[in-house]
């Protein structure tokens, strides 16, 4: 049976600045920086912490950049979080906001990529 998401993949238009935000202001561990393909491409394969789950970096049609990508990242504490990530220079849509089910906040990423982030 499936065991886990083995990786998911984040469109951009430059995966150096990509990389850059992710593991300089978002914290995630490079794991893989290598060409892939005779395209230019390469393949840049992240994780957070000691998760099983990778993040690919893909350049992608500069039109589906930012508009193809959801995704919702857990944290311990939100207000504190969101303070650390805003001093960081992340931008944020949406502040911390609470509801019944937790309590939420929205940022993206230098391609336009939105993620929530969010109490476990």
């Amino acid at each position: 049976m499936i065991t886990h998401v083995k990786f998911v993949s984040i469109p951009t238009l430059d995966q150096d600045r990509a990389l850059a935000f992710y593991t300089e202001k978002l914290g995630f561990k490079l794991l893989t920086d290598q060409p892939h393909g005779d395209s230019g491409q390469r393949w840049i394969e992240m994780r957070i912490g000691n998760s099983d789950t990778r993040f690919v970096l893909f350049t992608m049609d500069q039109n589906a950049v930012g508009t193809h990508f959801q995704g919702a990242l857990a944290c311990d504490n939100i207000a504190r979080t969101y303070e650390q990530l805003k001093g960081l220079g992340v931008e944020f849509v949406s502040p911390p906001t609470t509801q019944p089910w937790g309590a939420f906040a929205i940022f993206k990423d230098p391609d336009g990529n939105r993620f929530v982030l969010s109490t476990r």
